[in-house]
């Protein structure tokens, strides 16, 4: 049986939030999108999932995806005119995670249900399916809990 169940039988339900270890630069803080250099970042042919949000007044999610390419994707959304209007509203961030192909999809379900971004994700999956089921993570600066003993 895999990890996550097999194909006959529903994957079993995760309740508790995975720490993907979001990327951070190497001063220890997120990345602002707008100056960051994904090429320098050594993510090419890197795939995961990734994350956008803006500081300010009124912090607020703004894009979540999923790639084969991480440095692609993230110079894509450096041309993205309806992810970088946000920078106005307060600087814009960017963070990554390595997660594995199976299931990178049940992650952005999971953020994108969660989080409600301001750009939606024409690729992102909608809703579970036999195939994509929702994977809760740790959000970018969230500490995992301590479980009790």
């Amino acid at each position: 049986m895999a990890l996550f169940g097999d194909k006959k039988n529903k994957p079993p339900k995760i309740t508790n939030p995975i720490d993907p270890k979001w990327a951070k630069s190497t001063s220890g803080t997120f990345n602002r999108l707008l100056s960051f250099d994904p090429e320098s970042a050594n993510i090419r042919d890197v795939g995961g999932v990734y994350i956008v949000w803006h500081g300010g007044v009124k912090p607020a999610w703004v894009y979540v995806g999923e790639t084969p390419n991480l440095a692609r994707s993230i110079n894509e959304l450096l041309d993205n005119d309806d992810v970088t209007q946000f920078e106005i509203n307060g600087k814009l961030y960017i963070s990554w995670s390595p997660v594995l192909e199976d299931y990178r999809r049940g992650v952005v379900l999971y953020l994108t249900q969660t989080l409600k971004p301001e750009v939606e994700n024409p690729r992102a999956p909608k809703e579970e399916s036999d195939t994509t089921y929702l994977i809760p993570v740790l959000l970018p600066g969230e500490e995992p809990k301590e479980q009790p003993d």
